[in-house]
């Protein structure tokens, strides 16, 4: 018996959506990245891209357990001496609570061409509105998503 290694004519995306209102970012994090890397289909492959695209919805309404939303800290370098920044993940969440989504997900993807890839199919909405009604997207299945 061969190794099934998937070809590009064999992958087919579906458009999966994710109420994140009161879902807790982490479970619903690794949930997400579980599904855009394609872990969930039977035809996995580790070195080409099989996930399907995965679109966020009301991503300000996540929760953070115990003290995270104080707590919590998010750094980033400009590249130059003394250009360490760091924020609150209460003040990202009043900026653009996107980001807060986005950099779990990100986190839990692989560091390299492939996690990159696979992160492009990620869409994260602050609210409840998205303009991907036309992809007819699904509800994730109820067991993928862990609840709050």
């Amino acid at each position: 018996m061969k190794t099934f290694s998937a070809k590009p004519s064999d992958i087919s995306r579906d458009w999966f959506i994710v109420d994140a209102k009161d879902k807790t970012l982490g479970r619903l994090a690794s949930q997400i990245a579980y599904i855009l890397r394609g872990k969930h289909k039977a035809i996995f492959t580790p070195h080409m891209i099989v996930g399907d695209h995965v679109i966020v919805i009301n991503a300000k309404h996540v929760k953070l357990s115990g003290k995270k939303e104080d707590d919590k800290v998010y750094f980033s370098h400009s590249g130059y001496l003394g250009g360490l920044k760091s924020t609150t993940a209460k003040e990202i969440r009043s900026k653009n609570p996107i980001i807060i989504v986005e950099k779990a997900v990100k986190g839990m993807l692989p560091k390299n061409v492939l996690g990159r890839e696979c992160f492009r199919h990620l869409k994260v909405y602050a609210e409840e509105s998205h303009p991907h009604a036309a992809q007819k997207p699904l509800p994730l299945p109820s067991q993928r998503v862990a609840k709050a």
